[in-house]
């Protein structure tokens, strides 16, 4: 079994210029799984819900257009959000999903301290994205695949604090939206992990593998709030519930999913439970065209492919 993980950088319509580069990208991947960030969701003329559209036209064609298909949605029922929808595809049958976000840790509270003009008001952090939680029957065993975008290291809006998109008033007030986009991904890896704990506790030797735009390496944070090794909890009864980061078997020079500013990163992750992790036989990530995001948006380029690298895990079912 071949799992990907692979953002696709805002696909929308119209789709044409970039199925040249894309499509032989996801070809390429040979998934069995594939966990894809960044789906946007198109309207059609009288249409009241949104649709798929721009993913449809992508995967005509390929191995994947009969998969089965599991993605988030704007409103339960009322179809996918404007942008970045999450959707797993998989040759297997999908037994089951769900989208959580905010449904095991509510929102925290707090109050602005640079906003202008000054306010007494506390606002709510919400995650801007849920993940995407997809039971998999794979015959005799069921796979957990958790498909994930966390919030990116971009300081969040605060009331009157910017002179334009990308442009702040004052250091103090874009330090505050930056530590605002961190609480999000933290808030996001803890809600994960405890999606992760209620797994175990209904299947002490469940598969679980999680995917996704983490949008942080491997010593940050969330990365180790959601691995929880035993060095950490300094309890090795609970080492079975730890999950491995897979890529840390990618060699240095290879261990990149993203260049910004000439600075390679590894932004895009695969973890799996020890249970998963006992089949496990390789890894790979698919940078060899990769391209600088922070050049090609000084230049006001948009993306043909990509700019984050996909991620390939093999194994031995």
């Amino acid at each position: 079994m071949r799992m990907a993980t692979f953002n696709i950088e805002n696909l929308d319509l119209p789709v044409e210029a970039r199925l040249p580069v894309l499509r032989p990208a996801l070809e390429r991947l040979e998934a069995d799984i594939v966990c894809l960030q960044e789906v946007n969701g198109q309207r059609g003329p009288g249409e009241r819900a949104r649709s798929l559209k721009a993913l449809d036209r992508l995967l005509e064609g390929t191995r994947y257009e009969t998969y089965h298909r599991a993605a988030t949605e704007r409103v339960i029922g009322e179809g996918p959000a404007e942008v970045h929808n999450l959707v797993t595809l998989s040759r297997y049958p999908v037994l089951s999903h769900a989208q959580i976000q905010h449904d095991l840790m509510p929102a925290l509270e707090r109050r602005v301290l640079t906003a202008e003009p000054p306010s007494e008001s506390v606002s709510p952090v919400r995650f801007e994205r849920p993940v995407l939680h997809a039971v998999i029957d794979l015959g005799p065993a069921r796979l957990h695949v958790v498909n994930v975008h966390f919030r990116a290291p971009i300081a969040s809006p605060v009331p009157g604090q910017k002179q334009s998109p990308f442009v702040w008033r004052t250091v103090m007030g874009w330090a505050e939206g930056y530590y605002v986009s961190g609480l999000k991904r933290i808030g996001q890896a803890l809600e994960l992990r405890l999606l992760v704990d209620r797994i175990f506790d209904a299947e002490p030797e469940a598969l679980v593998l999680i995917a996704g735009d983490f949008n942080c390496e491997l010593n940050e944070t969330p990365l180790r709030l959601l691995a929880g090794s035993p060095e950490d909890t300094g309890n090795m009864a609970l080492a079975s519930r730890s999950l491995v980061v897979l890529d840390r078997a990618l060699d240095t020079s290879r261990r990149f999913s993203a260049i910004h500013m000439g600075q390679p990163q590894m932004l895009d992750h695969i973890l799996a439970s020890h249970a998963l992790f006992g089949e496990f036989r390789s890894i790979e990530v698919h940078n060899e065209a990769l391209g600088d995001a922070a050049i090609a948006y000084g230049k006001g380029l948009e993306a043909a492919g990509s700019y984050h690298a996909a991620v390939v895990a093999s194994f031995s079912f």
